[in-house]
């Protein structure tokens, strides 16, 4: 796009310490694990991307871009179509960056730098415009505020049976010792175990669990109602009410900010 590469390897060793790739992806698409050299900020005009590693999930809606270090093993997918943009970062260029995955806010600055950045050529001059647009993109893109929309998995493995069971049905609301049952363990063993291995309580990783779905059914266009009651809440409002302590908005609300916000940047 834009008369540049959509390969990612071209990336990886350009001229200059940063660089920005546009591509257009379909809706339901599956990029499999891979990993780079240079640290990564993928960040979705439209749609919703969701990048997982070994350690956990983060699902990346609109108004939000997720930083993945050089070297750390991921996977993308795509709920809707999705106008990916990304920017790549010499990871000695990145030392003041997190360095694992996490989940950022975009300003509306940093969202016009990053449109702006996927059309400077990778061998763009030194001291002009684009080398301060990229320039203030790497300063733009600090970890705070960090929102919460990352997933951590678990490595124990009755725990991940757990939390494999969420995932394949987040309507149900099993209770930890109906759980503990099918995965040979108390529930104490559980409650205890939960914070340890993901930094949060069972109640909390379910709700976060539900709020994962519960964005990527909305960016398919299913109505509040229907994933209220297919997430297990008992109405749409209890769904609305979960939804906007976690993001600061109700899912309508949420929805209307992005598209406005596509409709400005055209």
């Amino acid at each position: 796009m834009f008369g540049k590469s959509e390969n990612r390897e071209d990336y990886q060793h350009t001229p200059h310490v940063i660089a920005a790739m546009a591509r257009d992806l379909p809706d339901k698409l599956v990029i499999p694990m891979h990993s780079h050299f240079r640290s990564q900020l993928v960040f979705g005009c439209s749609g919703v991307i969701t990048v997982t590693t070994h350690n956990g999930t983060w699902v990346v809606p609109s108004l939000r871009a997720v930083w993945v270090p050089g070297g750390v093993e991921h996977e993308m997918r795509t709920t809707g179509s999705v106008e990916m943009r990304t920017i790549y970062v010499d990871p000695e260029a990145a030392s003041h960056l997190p360095r694992e995955c996490c989940v950022v806010a975009v300003s509306p600055l940093l969202r016009e730098l990053i449109v702006e950045a996927v059309r400077i050529p990778n061998d763009f001059p030194d001291g002009g415009r684009e080398e301060k647009i990229m320039s203030l993109i790497l300063t733009e893109i600090q970890p705070d505020p960090v929102l919460p929309l990352d997933l951590p998995m678990p490595q124990d493995r009755r725990l991940l049976r757990v939390c494999q069971a969420i995932l394949a049905d987040p309507s149900s609301n099993s209770t930890l010792a109906e759980f503990g049952q099918t995965v040979g363990a108390s529930q104490r063993t559980l409650e205890r175990m939960f914070p340890a291995e993901t930094g949060m309580t069972f109640s909390k990783w379910r709700q976060q669990a539900r709020l994962h779905c519960g964005i990527r059914m909305l960016a398919e266009g299913t109505p509040v109602s229907t994933v209220a009651l297919d997430l297990g809440y008992e109405s749409p409002s209890a769904f609305s009410l979960m939804f906007r302590r976690a993001l600061g908005v109700v899912p309508s609300e949420y929805f209307e900010t992005i598209h406005a916000r596509k409709i400005e940047g055209m």
